[in-house]
């Protein structure tokens, strides 16, 4: 870890939070609302996650729906494990994968294969099925397996739209700096300052990787109708200018302003030189939300109407060419 990286921050684009807001105002740094730990699961067909936003109030969420750290495992041979066949409706899917491979493939024709350092961004919208697996040659090696999948919600307007699958390859996203070069900034989707991530987002949300030298403090610029969160994938730091401890496996839930601070404790842990932090923000949709496994919509009464209509089978049938080894 880190699948994507440069040798020396200092060549990248500089990105540094503004003194002021609009106005000419002092600009607000975002405070800590609450740190939370994300409790261990297992998923699909077994392999191990982390539940980062268990026990957030949605309200600080939206519009996020759940993410969840897959591994970071170390699969002996014959133990790489995938997810069968499933349903969605009504959100999108969005797996990015830092060390391993994963294929991908759904009933609407998309997929694909990632490698480390990639995203696949698929819009579940009016419904699907999908399979996410290791190939075959991971399965039979062995090796090391560590992701994550977020769930970003579509407003009720797009809830019902056609279903489409983006590849991001790893070359693809933005690579930034901070402004004292102290931390990589790795820009998958939405803006930071006058720079753009390659993901194209229905809901609107900022998604970055951010890698943070040990001592180092990162203070970016954030959309003031986004939320805030940082959720620690390895290694120790604090949050916003209070110096709020979280690490490893907490989230960090950030109040209003225009500004958001993380920083790295000056000695990390050996299996990670750097403080790793997912920074998450989005644009709060604010309609009401029924969520019920595989689907996310706004009433009770949608919910029945996909279960119904996953049971008829019109979210789709299992391509004949599938090609993955766990169906």
């Amino acid at each position: 870890m880190p699948a994507v990286t440069v040798e020396n921050p200092l060549t990248l684009p500089r990105v540094a939070a503004p003194a002021t807001r609009a106005g000419q105002e002092p600009a607000r740094p975002r405070p800590v609302l609450n740190v939370t730990t994300a409790p261990s699961g297992l998923e699909g067909e077994g392999f191990p996650v982390r539940r980062a936003f268990a026990g957030i109030d949605y309200r600080h969420l939206d519009p996020f729906i759940m993410m969840d750290q897959m591994g970071e495992v170390e699969y002996a041979p014959g133990e790489p494990k995938g997810t069968p066949w499933h349903p969605h409706r009504g959100f999108e899917t969005v797996t990015y994968l830092i060390d391993g491979t994963f294929i991908h493939q759904d009933s609407h024709g998309g997929g694909g294969v990632i490698n480390d350092g990639d995203t696949q961004w698929m819009t579940a919208g009016s419904g699907l099925l999908h399979i996410e697996a290791p190939p075959e040659s991971l399965v039979v090696s062995g090796g090391l397996f560590h992701g994550f999948q977020l769930w970003v919600n579509l407003p009720r307007k797009d809830k019902m739209m056609a279903p489409k699958y983006q590849d991001i390859g790893g070359g693809q996203i933005k690579l930034l700096a901070s402004e004292d070069g102290g931390a990589l900034l790795r820009l998958i989707a939405g803006d930071l300052g006058e720079h753009r991530g390659p993901g194209a987002t229905h809901t609107p949300i900022t998604m970055i990787h951010a890698s943070v030298s040990p001592g180092a403090e990162l203070t970016l610029p954030w959309r003031p109708d986004f939320n805030g969160l940082a959720y620690g994938m390895a290694g120790r730091g604090t949050a916003g200018v209070e110096g709020r401890p979280f690490r490893v496996g907490q989230t960090a839930v950030f109040g209003a302003g225009d500004t958001l601070t993380i920083r790295a404790d000056e000695t990390q842990e050996a299996r990670s030189p750097n403080f790793e932090v997912v920074l998450l923000g989005g644009q709060p949709i604010r309609e009401p939300m029924a969520h019920y496994g595989p689907f996310v919509m706004n009433t009770r009464a949608e919910l029945q109407q996909a279960v119904d209509d996953f049971q008829a089978g019109r979210l789709g049938v299992v391509p004949s060419t599938e090609r993955l080894p766990h169906a």
